[in-house]
């Protein structure tokens, strides 16, 4: 069964319609809602993940967990299942707090979307971490320094919006 995502307006309300994941054929005005999780480790580490070589979009960059939010499904309830799911960390200790939110309009790709940018904070080291090899090629604990370094060359996903909050957390 194909996984279906809520459909919300212009101010984040639910429009009781659905999509089917990844298709895109959003009207404007409509939208669906994606989380990042950046996950820490309060001592100034953070965990980030690199995508497949086979990926067909973005093979080989650094990236944060995260993902869409299934239908009937609210944001921190997808980040924890999207953490959880890519690093294969327990986050049943995990301290997760909302840092901002941002709207993408595509109307071109007929893609337009929220997304929650959460703090999944916890004690770990990197033998708790358990990555999802279908879908990354690796990890790093690394500073805020190196996420920037990437980040500049163009090897992390989603720096521009990442970038903002990594001095709070840092």
């Amino acid at each position: 069964m194909a996984e279906l995502w809520d459909i919300y307006d212009v101010n984040r309300k639910l429009t009781g319609r659905t999509m089917v994941r990844n298709d895109w054929h959003m009207k404007p005005g409509e939208y669906h809602l994606t989380v990042l999780g950046i996950v820490t480790d309060g001592e100034g580490g953070f965990l980030i993940t690199q995508r497949k070589a086979d990926k067909e979009w973005a093979p080989l960059s650094w990236e944060v967990s995260g993902g869409g939010v299934k239908a009937g499904e609210t944001s921190e309830q997808a980040v924890i299942r999207e953490v959880s799911e890519e690093t294969g960390l327990d986050l049943s200790n995990a301290s997760v707090t909302l840092l901002t939110t941002y709207r993408n309009d595509s109307p071109e790709e007929q893609n337009n979307y929220f997304t929650d940018i959460y703090e999944v904070r916890l004690s770990f080291g990197e033998t708790d971490v358990h990555i999802q090899e279908e879908e990354t090629e690796d990890f790093r604990i690394c500073g805020a320094d190196e996420i920037r370094r990437l980040g500049k060359e163009g090897k992390f996903l989603h720096y521009q919006r990442l970038e903002p909050v990594l001095a709070s957390l840092a």
